[in-house]
């Protein structure tokens, strides 16, 4: 069994908790309020701009140029292709995708902004991919699991979402990811394995509460509310 099949496996019961999500449930149903899908377009916009950034990161500690020629695909594809699935969100509730930019992070989307960024600038290549590797591999999951269980036609309010994430583009994605953090995995210490898998479920467990921070409208405690306790 491969080394990205074990970090699957070892984490199945988050990835089983995204699937049935209310958010990732009511985007499969056509039905999630529209103060959720603001609210996590907001925080998704700027969350893509760090992915973006760690992107970089990783062409920086990259000494193959095939690794250098995948980051740099990878940033075109946030930039030219991800937007899609927002316009699909922005479309269904009338809102115009300038509108919902320029937001501060909430806190969850911020800290795993950071917890990504710290395996960025203080770990090696396969963390760093360790740390990337369940957004698109979640989405991936998510995107077949709705066409799966829903089977939605192009009526459906959220049709183009659901086949950009089903797509073979994020399987392709996904696919080299994990091929290239297997054979990274075989180069590393029990140690550095040790940080790759801490870094993959972190980044997974994160996936959950991004969807759940969205679906509750988690925002900072108020000035007023911490300073009355």
């Amino acid at each position: 069994m491969t080394f990205s099949q074990d970090l699957r496996d070892e984490n199945s019961d988050i990835f089983q908790a995204i699937f049935t999500h209310p958010f990732v449930q009511g985007i499969g149903k056509g039905n999630v309020p529209k103060e959720a899908l603001e609210h996590y377009i907001k925080a998704d916009f700027e969350y893509l701009n760090a992915f973006i950034q760690i992107y970089g990161m990783a062409i920086s500690k990259s000494n193959d140029r095939r690794d250098m020629a995948f980051f740099n695909d990878q940033i075109q594809f946030v930039l030219h292709s991800e937007v899609h699935p927002h316009h699909n969100f922005c479309e269904s509730i009338g809102v115009n995708y300038d509108e919902l930019q320029g937001y501060a992070l909430p806190p969850t989307a911020d800290h795993y902004v950071k917890h990504m960024m710290y395996h960025a600038q203080t770990g090696t290549l396969a963390e760093i991919i360790c740390a990337l590797l369940p957004c698109p591999w979640t989405y991936l999951e998510i995107g077949k699991e709705l066409m799966k269980t829903y089977k939605p036609a192009d009526d459906h309010p959220f049709y183009k979402w659901i086949r950009f994430y089903a797509d073979e583009s994020v399987e392709k994605i996904t696919t080299t990811m994990r091929n290239r953090l297997d054979e990274l995995a075989t180069e590393a210490s029990i140690m550095e394995q040790k940080r790759m898998k801490e870094a993959f479920r972190k980044s997974c467990q994160l996936e959950w509460s991004f969807w759940e921070m969205a679906y509750t409208r988690e925002e900072w405690p108020d000035a007023k509310l911490v300073g009355s306790r």
